[in-house]
């Protein structure tokens, strides 16, 4: 789905409602800045939210989704195509999280054989260092690209408001976390929890 278009249609929405950020978010007893962050295309309304964001707005869901006003001949040629859009977009989550999981392995198997080859080979000292200093680098790419895959596959969910978000990459990087869940600060209600990682809606 197209986050900017959809942001965009919503902002136009609520203009033409004569309504401002705080008045749509109050609304809907959500931040502003959550508002503002679907109408600068940084995130989607969460499920549960879409229904009370269209009544509010004089839109349908459909509308909402194809980030256009959907005349009533193409009611139904929309829908499946925003159905479409989202089980295309679940299954790119499902890749992009299978991608990081195989990211990390290399990652691990390449940088304990480096380990072992600096260790147990007689090398040089300038051999073993350059053998080391590129353990370090391989570790380093690795894991980089790793948390891209996985901060961009799915969503958070935080454990009190249930508001499905994308933390910022620094935000991301920073966090504590196991395997499922890491600790986030939610941008709707502005708790910090362990939210657990969802790749779907």
């Amino acid at each position: 789905m197209d986050q900017v278009r959809i942001g965009k249609f919503i902002a136009e929405s609520r203009r033409s409602k004569g309504l401002t950020q705080r008045q749509l978010a109050d609304a809907l007893a959500i931040s502003d800045k959550t508002v503002s962050k679907w109408e600068t295309g940084r995130g989607l309304p969460e499920v549960s939210l879409m229904l009370p964001l269209c009544g509010a707005l004089g839109i349908t869901v459909n509308d909402l989704l194809s980030g256009e006003r959907i005349s009533a001949a193409d009611y139904q040629k929309k829908a499946e195509g925003n159905m479409m859009n989202l089980i295309r977009e679940n299954e790119e989550n499902r890749r992009r999280m299978a991608l990081s999981v195989v990211t990390g392995a290399i990652t691990v198997v390449a940088v304990c054989a480096l380990v072992t080859i600096a260790a147990l080979v007689e090398l040089p000292a300038a051999a073993r260092v350059a053998v080391i200093v590129f353990t370090l680098a391989v570790g380093a790419a690795g894991i980089a690209a790793a948390a891209v895959l996985d901060s961009s596959a799915g969503y958070f969910e935080c454990p009190y408001c249930r508001e499905l978000f994308v933390p910022g990459m620094k935000e991301y990087v920073k966090s504590y976390h196991t395997l499922t869940k890491r600790r986030l600060t939610c941008p709707k209600c502005g708790k910090t929890g362990m939210c657990r990682h969802s790749i779907t809606r």
